[in-house]
């Protein structure tokens, strides 16, 4: 199955012949499906060498002279090395640039937590103008590439390490940042990233035990009120799932929401808990999950215990 990254830029590749304006600028980070663009399409891609910082000068250079900057680095690094140049160049002056960032979450864990990316939503959600898009399997990753070019304001495009089949199944949805995988119960899991297949384990491990919960994507940050509003209205209880630290990721982002939306909605959020520092373990994301309690085992434990 073709890596996340790959399925985003063959999509990128398949407008850029046809659209001059289209430009690749990496910060010495390289894609196989990025060979395609280095040959055939030389003079709309760029290496600029391990140097975030200089690079979204150089986009948003770019983009002012009407062309249409797609800047790649691995995620910690395109969202909190250049933050200053993103804050006052890219969302200052709301240019349409698209920051790529691949590793989302803990998808680099045999790195270490100088490559996790844990913090990045909580960072660029502060941005004016700003979106961000994380999908959650290859087929949304396609129409994602697509809006993210459309895009007339900056985006931030959080993409998993590794590739995934369909998980969402329908995807007439996903540009409006929300789809529902399962329907919508008293009891409802709001998913984003690599977290919905924990979310469908859940629930169909669940089943099996005649417990019924609903699962949501969620792809497009900040999420739309009036589409929250209408997922969410009869739901009782909501849990969101996420590979973020707790601070300023989705969960934090949805109790925003009801409390703005006046929803009467109760809310367990499982995330990472940073408050004993990062995360030092080398044992591939499951062993994370489970160390911090975002594994299957652990939501169905809770999910059962709010049934009783």
């Amino acid at each position: 199955m073709p890596a996340m990254r790959d399925v985003f830029w063959n999509e990128i590749y398949a407008l850029a012949k046809d659209n001059r304006d289209i430009v690749i600028l990496s910060a010495d980070f390289a894609a196989p499906s990025l060979d395609k663009f280095r040959l055939d399409l030389p003079s709309q891609f760029i290496e600029l060498g391990i140097s975030e910082q200089n690079m979204i000068l150089v986009a948003a250079g770019m983009a002012l002279e009407g062309k249409q900057p797609f800047c790649y680095a691995i995620s910690p690094f395109i969202t909190m090395r250049c933050f200053e140049q993103t804050r006052l160049y890219v969302a200052g002056m709301n240019l349409p640039i698209t920051l790529v960032g691949v590793g989302a979450g803990f998808a680099y864990s045999d790195s270490g937590y100088t490559h996790h990316s844990v913090e990045d939503i909580a960072i660029m959600r502060t941005l004016p103008h700003m979106r961000i898009f994380q999908p959650s399997d290859n087929d949304t990753t396609k129409i994602l590439a697509k809006l993210a070019l459309e895009s007339s304001s900056p985006v931030y495009v959080r993409l998993d390490r590794y590739g995934k089949e369909n998980l969402i199944g329908n995807t007439d949805h996903v540009s409006s940042g929300m789809s529902v995988v399962r329907p919508i119960e008293k009891i409802t899991l709001l998913a984003s990233g690599n977290m919905l297949m924990t979310a469908l384990e859940v629930a169909l491990r669940l089943a099996e035990q005649n417990i019924s919960i609903g699962v949501v994507d969620a792809c497009i940050f900040p999420l739309d009120p009036n589409r929250f509003h209408e997922i969410f209205a009869d739901v009782d209880h909501l849990i969101t799932l996420e590979e973020h630290t707790f601070i300023g990721g989705i969960g934090s982002h949805v109790l925003e929401l009801i409390s703005d939306c006046d929803m009467k909605l109760r809310v367990k959020r499982f995330a990472l808990d940073l408050s004993n520092g990062y995360v030092h373990e080398y044992g591939g994301r499951d062993l994370i999950h489970q160390q911090q309690k975002m594994d299957s085992e652990s939501i169905i434990s809770y999910v059962r215990s709010v049934c009783v």
